[in-house]
């Protein structure tokens, strides 16, 4: 079994894992309301998708 002869140093761990990080979601604007949203989901603030209205608002 393959052992390391020497212990790896914070700095040369974190430098191999600097591409492990979280991207921004891409996001849309709502051509109804203009609210930013997630692309291929029901907008939030006036609950269309695609023009259609699928959560009535009050």
């Amino acid at each position: 079994m393959a052992v390391p002869k020497r212990k790896t140093s914070k700095s040369r761990r974190d430098k191999r894992r600097t591409h492990y990080k979280l991207s921004v979601p891409g996001m849309n604007v709502c051509p109804k309301c203009g609210e930013v949203k997630a692309p291929h989901r029901v907008c939030r603030a006036c609950g269309t998708y695609k023009d259609t209205e699928v959560i009535a608002q009050d």
